[in-house]
């Protein structure tokens, strides 16, 4: 079933159990979803809807870090309750190790020398690792590779 139609699913599913935060959450995905295709003129596909997911988390952890400094715990607690709802969504993460791994073995590839070819590598990897790793831990592994 594709990723799409499971949130979908979900959505009809937390409307019959009257799970009002959990419906919210994914009415925001869904409406993220379709706000994309229509500007786009797309059907997305699963890598497509990983993507707009990585980035409502991204907002989500952003917003738990600035209510965290003004004292909000009632909003943190509310952004933190709707990230681990979207983070459901996500596939199974790489580790650490495995993207030194992918990271290492693409910047060979490239023929990478330095922090000049950053950009470079990066380019391959975002193509390569988009949804299955955290792209701020790829960002690291990246410049701790080329700084060799």
């Amino acid at each position: 079933m594709p990723l799409k139609d499971q949130i979908t699913e979900d959505m009809k599913t937390a409307m019959r159990a009257k799970d009002s935060a959990r419906l919210l959450t994914i009415r925001g995905l869904l409406a993220a979803l379709k706000q994309k295709e229509v500007d786009e003129r797309i059907t997305l596909d699963d890598a497509a809807v990983i993507a707009i997911v990585d980035k409502l988390i991204k907002q989500r952890k952003d917003s738990i870090s600035q209510f965290s400094a003004a004292g909000r715990t009632d909003l943190v607690d509310k952004e933190t309750a709707e990230l681990s709802v979207l983070e459901g969504y996500l596939p199974q993460r790489l580790g650490a190790d495995e993207i030194a791994a992918e990271v290492a073995k693409i910047v060979a590839e490239v023929g990478a020398s330095g922090p000049g070819d950053m950009g470079k590598v990066m380019g391959v990897v975002k193509t390569r690792l988009a949804g299955k790793a955290d792209m701020s831990l790829v960002s690291a592994a990246v410049k701790n590779a080329l700084a060799k």
